[in-house]
């Protein structure tokens, strides 16, 4: 009788066999399987976006590379015309100008400190890009003791943006290493790469605002070879108020 039950036994627990993978380990890698799956589709359309992006940039910088040249061709190409009839070529009144603030805090009067808040000038030797109109020029003129000002021109706006150019991310200064962390804040207006946040710049165009107020004010280095004299205008032999082209060399000292 006990060896037949034993042969039974065995014969029941042949039928029964213990699976060699336990089931939620199958489970586990059932799941793990699938979301590597997803995870590579995702990694390939971000791959194919990213490509047909970076081709819309090139497109977009090749333009704007063409619409300087041809702003620059005009301009010779206006003054050669009057030149050539006897007459004077009057170029047309500059929309954007760079201000740097060249004096501490020392013995500021309540005004004078309001506009240089204002201007997000709060900082020695900090620079921002200001859109001109009436109501601007008029706060430079307050404040014109406490800065230096001028027209900037392509290069120099592209050279603190390459080198100086920090993003306001979150009320914090992120350094403007990717192309990302500008359409992440700009993508609604139209800009998403570096190139198109140098065109509005320069052209002072319709969302001028929205991408100056994007970028952090400058911080610059005291200019090489040091100041002439902050207390004076630029006209007298000093450092303080406009000084038209010549802002370009200054930015150059101090970039």
């Amino acid at each position: 009788f006990f060896p037949l039950q034993a042969t039974a036994i065995m014969a029941e627990t042949k039928e029964k066999k213990v699976p060699s993978v336990p089931e939620s380990l199958l489970k586990k890698r059932q799941a793990f399987a699938l979301m590597k799956a997803k995870r590579i589709k995702r990694l390939l359309i971000e791959k194919k976006i990213n490509r047909l992006k970076r081709k819309l940039i090139y497109k977009r910088a090749e333009s704007y590379h063409k619409e300087y040249r041809q702003m620059y061709r005009r301009e010779i190409r206006l003054a050669r015309m009057a030149r050539k009839a006897n007459n004077y070529y009057v170029p047309a009144e500059p929309r954007l100008a760079f201000v740097i603030r060249i004096r501490g805090i020392n013995g500021v009067s309540p005004k004078v400190r309001k506009v240089l808040q204002l201007l997000r000038l709060r900082q020695i030797f900090n620079g921002v890009f200001v859109r001109l109109n009436k109501a601007s020029i008029n706060m430079l003129r307050i404040a014109e003791p406490y800065i230096a000002w001028g027209y900037p021109n392509l290069k120099s706006v592209r050279e603190l943006i390459y080198k100086r150019g920090f993003g306001k991310i979150k009320h914090q200064r992120i350094a403007l290493t990717d192309n990302s962390l500008i359409e992440k804040k700009l993508g609604k207006y139209g800009i998403i790469c570096i190139e198109d946040l140098i065109h509005e710049i320069y052209t002072v165009g319709k969302t001028f605002k929205m991408a100056n107020n994007f970028l952090w004010p400058f911080k610059l280095s005291s200019p090489r070879g040091g100041m002439n004299k902050k207390t004076t205008h630029f006209v007298e032999g000093g450092d303080a108020g406009n000084r038209e082209d010549q802002i370009n060399r200054m930015i150059r000292k101090m970039n």
